[in-house]
């Protein structure tokens, strides 16, 4: 499929062998095609996006191990999990870009793209001869999204770097834990889904300029700089006060109470009071009109000052009941509160459930596999959750060969014996919507 003349809307109809959308009528981002070239988690998770909008994705791994994500975490009879849920609705083709043929066959198949997605080192692409000026020779109107730790410039540029590493930059690690321990990097990978989000967010933003200019663009985002944005709040306040905030556990600066609270029954809340209305909700429900009256926490200054003695009054209100108890007495006296759950539990939480905001899709090798919804929701257009990330490397190759480049069965033959591509050709069929 050719991508749409400046000015005009993309084909709603998807060509033969290009998968359709998960449910009945044009998709948000329907005709849009993606050559994801990326490996590990944020700029993958860019792709992932786009897919769940309803974009052509297909996902280029070097032949053999293919993605490194695939062997990321937790495995299942030999299957990544995370691989799974992070690399749905793709078709994956497997072609070594590191060969002369390899990238031969990418700089004509990126005709037919709109978006290309890399991750790979600064420079890495121009030595392969795949450099964005190369790329967009070949497709004026490509929208190259490269994604790095540190951005394409710079004295860290050709550095090796992860979504760690962008985490302690930022300064995000500084803040966070508790005072009298080492700071915190996150359990998760926060900087690298904060970086897959912007990245495609930068994405529709340069195709929204095509439509209007008929060129493409090439985006440089530097995984530090998507987490930076987390902790604006303490760049302005830095600068202009020359205030430097330290670890505060579960605590939030400028506001009190806030903070997570065990209930008798070893289950735990979270508890904003973070304007006055709310604050003095809470105060009313632990303690009625004489606590709202207390000097020591009439203001937010009163209650940042004395937090020890209004978290201890709080800990020892909801020490007294059970979770279930304690979540409707402060629900009903207007609180802001919820339930701290578990991800078990969390899957069984009754807005969790009712908005669906985790699907089941079938997998051919683990069965139904749990994964995030399609957020946000759209009132008009349709979306879902695609297929499972492919089974094996170059799952499609030969299927997206055959339909986008004309290749036959013998010059495909070809290239796998020489190496340059591999993987069987099973699973490319349209993707299915949710389970």
């Amino acid at each position: 499929m050719t991508s749409p003349t400046a000015g005009s809307a993309p084909d709603p109809t998807p060509a033969a062998g290009v998968p359709a959308s998960p449910q009945a009528g044009p998709s948000l981002l329907e005709g849009l095609r993606v050559l994801d070239l990326s490996t590990m988690i944020a700029a993958p998770l860019a792709a992932t996006l786009l897919a769940d909008y309803g974009a052509d994705v297909v996902k280029v791994e070097m032949p053999g191990p293919g993605d490194h994500v695939r062997r990321f975490g937790a495995q299942k009879d030999g299957q990544g999990l995370y691989w799974k849920a992070l690399s749905r609705g793709k078709r994956s083709v497997s072609l070594d870009l590191r060969r002369p043929e390899g990238r031969d066959l990418l700089l004509q198949w990126v005709e037919q793209f709109d978006v290309l997605v890399e991750n790979f080192r600064p420079g890495t692409l121009e030595r392969w001869g795949l450099g964005p000026d190369v790329l967009r020779t070949a497709n004026p109107r490509l929208v190259v999204l490269r994604v790095t730790a540190y951005g394409q410039d710079g004295p860290y540029a050709e550095q090796p770097g992860f979504g760690t590493l962008a985490e302690a930059l930022a300064g995000l690690a500084s803040v966070s834990g508790f005072p009298d321990r080492p700071p915190l990097l996150p359990a998760y990978p926060l900087a690298d889904i904060m970086a897959g989000n912007l990245g495609a967010t930068a994405v529709l933003a340069a195709l929204q300029r095509r439509h209007l200019t008929g060129a493409g663009d090439v985006v440089d985002l530097a995984i530090y700089e998507a987490a930076l944005k987390l902790v604006e709040i303490n760049v302005v306040e830095y600068q202009q006060l020359g205030t430097e905030h330290g670890r505060t556990g579960n605590r939030y600066g400028p506001a009190a109470p806030r903070g997570s609270y065990q209930c008798r029954d070893g289950l735990w809340i979270a508890l904003s009071g973070s304007t006055q209305a709310m604050a003095v909700h809470v105060l009313r429900t632990i303690g009625g009109e004489e606590l709202v009256a207390d000097p020591r926490f009439t203001t937010n200054a009163e209650r940042r000052t004395h937090v020890e003695e209004l978290d201890a009054l709080i800990s020892a209100w909801c020490g007294a009941r059970d979770r279930a108890e304690a979540l409707a007495g402060l629900t009903a006296g207007g609180c802001a509160v919820g339930p701290l759950e578990s991800v078990a539990t969390m899957m069984d939480n009754p807005q969790v459930a009712h908005r669906g905001s985790i699907a089941t899709v079938e997998d051919p090798d683990l069965g139904p596999v749990a994964m995030t919804g399609v957020f946000p929701r759209f009132q008009e257009a349709p979306t879902g959750v695609g297929r499972p990330g492919p089974t094996d490397v170059g799952a499609d190759t030969d299927a997206v060969l055959a339909h986008d480049l004309g290749l036959d069965a013998a010059t495909l033959a070809a290239l796998r014996a020489d190496g340059v591509t591999d993987g069987p050709d099973r699973g490319h069929e349209s993707i299915p919507g949710a389970v």
